[in-house]
């Protein structure tokens, strides 16, 4: 069973920020030296490693700077580079926009 199918978004986002700072402290780094090398700023770092709360591009270069970042490509993965070009060009349209509800 993977862990996150029975975890709440933010017990999700907590685990993630736990793991983030191990990394960090297996790599020697204080979060001053994370941030500074990452471009995050350190207050945005703190209250990650506190409260799993950031943004995207601030988690990105966080992993990008721990060389984290393979595990990101494997995140919403398409299968169309296995898919023969019959396969692609019998591929139902994908909706660009939503309806209203």
């Amino acid at each position: 069973m993977h862990l996150y199918t029975i975890l709440s978004a933010p017990e999700v986002t907590e685990d993630l920020a736990d793991r983030l700072k191990r990394c960090r402290l297996a790599r020697n780094l204080t979060q001053t030296g994370l941030a500074a090398r990452s471009g995050v700023p350190l207050g945005t770092l703190k209250k990650f490693e506190r409260t799993g709360s950031i943004s995207l591009i601030s988690f990105v270069r966080l992993l990008v700077t721990l060389d984290e970042h393979a595990g990101l490509e494997r995140l919403l993965e398409s299968n169309e580079q296995d898919a023969t070009l019959d396969q692609l060009m019998s591929k139902p349209k994908v909706r660009k926009r939503g309806r209203l509800a």
